[in-house]
């Protein structure tokens, strides 16, 4: 047989790099848009350690993370359990560990447990807040959503300002509970949803996220029943993808009028730099990354993603579209927020600063904010609400 010639092994060449290509893009938009059920428990449990107060405290590996100050969530046993994390009451340096007390134990147990997942869920269920509060359901495309309504504790514009909070991709609605206090204090009430493919809503009819493009439809569907049951004013909370999905409610919802603030802890506000920067940071080279946006956004990729829809990225770049912005707007994010970059947020504020107060926090990881200085968060909170038209 003869050998191929130089230019046939080019040829070869060529085919194999866009062969690979094609299977890195696709692999990355699928991992996008495909909502995940699990997550690896990859933070190794040394000990947990019975005080003689009866206090627990466990010790891990110690970390940027796990150093931070502050309160945090630890998921384990396939992520039925949950313990509250508190301050850092040792350090072995010579061990690499460290230890910290735990607050309290909310299920599963903990002793047993050798891996967890860290995050920051100080919450997660509604009951912990000591707040009252009844589960509600809301019609959505599809079905019925949980959610909580929460009243408020204190006098004030409870019956006619509502707060809606929606949590981030990946998540569910426990993981925007950490908003709720503040707004219960001035008098308002607060409404916790879910949305489609977040495992307690109905799913879309393609089970895939389109990153906020249809999400926001949810809460659009939430501002209708807080509308129906006699809001006239409206804050919307978005964490992460939830603060995408809040701009766009804020700019497409038929109540937008009734929309009088955004509270956005971490938010996506541009998807093609956000997952740019998450594919480097993973070690994708950037023509992959680019090709897989490149699938999301086009009708002939869907076969790849499985979207019903083409995504369209432009239409969720916030800071391109800084111009429609008409909403006063809170953003607190963190300066080493690796998922979504907080230079994106700050290029935000920098263009709108008659309507975007950005509130910086020093904390490593992804919408840990609230975590790491509780007091600084729900104050800068509390001045932007206070500051809200009440009429």
């Amino acid at each position: 047989m003869k050998a191929p010639s130089v230019l046939g092994r080019l040829a070869l060449g060529v085919v194999g790099v866009a062969a690979v290509t094609f299977l890195g893009a696709a692999y990355f938009a699928r991992r996008v848009v495909v909502p995940s059920t699990t997550r690896r428990e990859d933070l190794s449990i040394r000990q947990v350690l019975s005080g003689d107060d009866g206090s627990l405290r466990v010790e891990l590996p110690a970390t940027p993370l796990t150093r931070a100050p502050g309160r945090y969530s630890l998921w384990f046993g396939n992520g039925k359990g949950h313990a509250c994390i508190g301050p850092v009451v040792d350090e072995e340096m010579h061990k690499g560990t460290l230890t910290r007390l735990v607050e309290r134990v909310d299920s599963g147990d903990l002793h047993a447990a050798t891996a967890g997942i860290w995050s920051g869920y100080a919450y997660s269920k509604p009951e912990q807040l000591g707040l009252p509060f009844e589960n509600v359901e809301i019609q959505v495309d599809g079905g019925m959503a949980p959610a909580w309504r929460f009243a408020p504790t204190a006098d004030g514009p409870g019956s006619s300002t509502w707060a809606i909070h929606a949590h981030g991709m990946g998540g569910k609605r426990a993981g925007a509970l950490r908003g709720v206090p503040v707004p219960s204090r001035l008098g308002i009430t607060s409404l916790v949803v879910s949305f489609r493919n977040d495992g307690e809503a109905p799913p879309s009819n393609d089970s895939r996220y389109s990153l906020g493009q249809n999400e926001w439809l949810d809460i659009e569907a939430a501002i209708r029943y807080a509308v129906d049951h006699g809001a006239e004013r409206l804050v919307l909370f978005g964490w992460s993808l939830g603060g995408s999905m809040a701009l766009r409610a804020a700019s497409l919802s038929a109540h937008s009028h009734r929309i009088i603030g955004l509270v956005l802890v971490a938010p996506v506000l541009d998807w093609t730099e956000t997952l740019t920067s998450n594919g480097s940071a993973t070690g994708l080279p950037e023509v992959i990354v680019r090709a897989g946006l490149m699938m999301l956004g086009s009708n002939a990729g869907r076969w790849v993603t499985g979207l019903k829809q083409s995504i369209d990225l432009s239409a969720l770049d916030w800071v391109t579209r800084a111009g429609d912005l008409k909403t006063p707007t809170l953003i607190l994010h963190g300066i080493d927020d690796k998922s979504t970059p907080m230079a994106v947020s700050a290029r935000f504020a920098e263009l709108r600063p008659d309507l975007v107060q950005l509130v910086r926090f020093d904390v490593p990881g992804h919408s840990l904010e609230w975590n790491a200085d509780t007091e600084r968060w729900e104050s800068s909170v509390t001045r932007f609400l206070k500051s809200l038209p009440a009429d």
